[in-house]
């Protein structure tokens, strides 16, 4: 992957031109690619891609490595919206690289969305990967701490649909993370506080203040935290009701909430 990273080419290509030789220039470039994935820098930070949802998204030391598990976010809101063909607006919490707003808006032509991070950096290679798919202009990203951004905007018990990854590694786990995730992912991203459900209790709180009635919100969690962040849901009386589901490794990894 390096090695094709470096040519600027496909692996069919690189098999039938096994035998080449590179020259000084490219041997450079692959050579520090190699000693910068021998230090467990991930692939996708020196190559500066991931595929996420079909799309190539642009990524760096900004932003979390978009993951196949996030998916099932995506998965979620075009099931629940299957058959509706009324224009929806939707929010994108901590939306990091954008993947799960820009997806969402190659998806649904109709959709408005906002997508909303405290990062800077971070909003800015969302943005690029935004126009990288032609929907920057139904996007508008806003930088600010959760729903912070979005107090100002007339949006108030009109939101159709609520989407976050927030962050939700404890922090006490650091050192059980491999490398490539707690030594170069951003720390942002990564961690919530000494349980990790810390940022989904502060979005169930505040999002039945923008979430239209029957509007639905949908979070992804880590390993273990389901029973605990569903029971939040349930015990506040402003949601309907509340669902996990699994993501190819059994794990309950996503929950889903109604507004009353």
């Amino acid at each position: 992957m390096l090695l094709c990273f470096t040519c600027n080419r496909d692996r069919a290509w690189l098999l039938a031109h096994i035998r080449d030789a590179l020259d000084e220039a490219l041997r450079t470039i692959f050579e520090q690619a190699v000693e910068r994935r021998a230090r467990r820098e991930p692939l996708q930070y020196i190559t500066g891609k991931q595929e996420f949802w079909g799309l190539d998204f642009l990524v760096n030391a900004e932003v979390l490595i978009p993951r196949p598990e996030t998916e099932l976010i995506i998965e979620s809101v075009l099931n629940g919206v299957s058959g509706k063909e009324e224009p929806l607006r939707i929010v994108d919490l901590c939306t990091g690289s954008g993947c799960i707003a820009v997806s969402l808006a190659k998806e649904l032509p109709a959709a408005a969305l906002a997508a909303t991070d405290a990062s800077a950096s971070a909003l800015s290679v969302a943005r690029d990967n935004a126009r990288r798919h032609g929907v920057s202009d139904r996007i508008r990203f806003l930088e600010g701490d959760l729903f912070e951004p979005l107090e100002a905007g007339n949006i108030v018990c009109r939101v159709d649909i609520i989407v976050s990854n927030p962050p939700y590694v404890p922090t006490g786990d650091r050192r059980a993370l491999q490398p490539e995730v707690g030594e170069y992912e951003p720390s942002m991203a990564l961690f919530a506080g000494p349980g990790g459900t810390e940022l989904h209790r502060r979005i169930i709180d505040a999002a039945p203040l923008f979430l239209k009635s029957g509007g639905t919100l949908i979070m992804e969690m880590g390993m273990g935290q389901a029973e605990t962040i569903a029971g939040m849901i349930k015990k506040d009386n402003r949601y309907l009701s509340c669902e996990t589901l699994k993501d190819l490794a059994g794990i309950e990894r996503v929950v889903m909430a109604k507004r009353i």
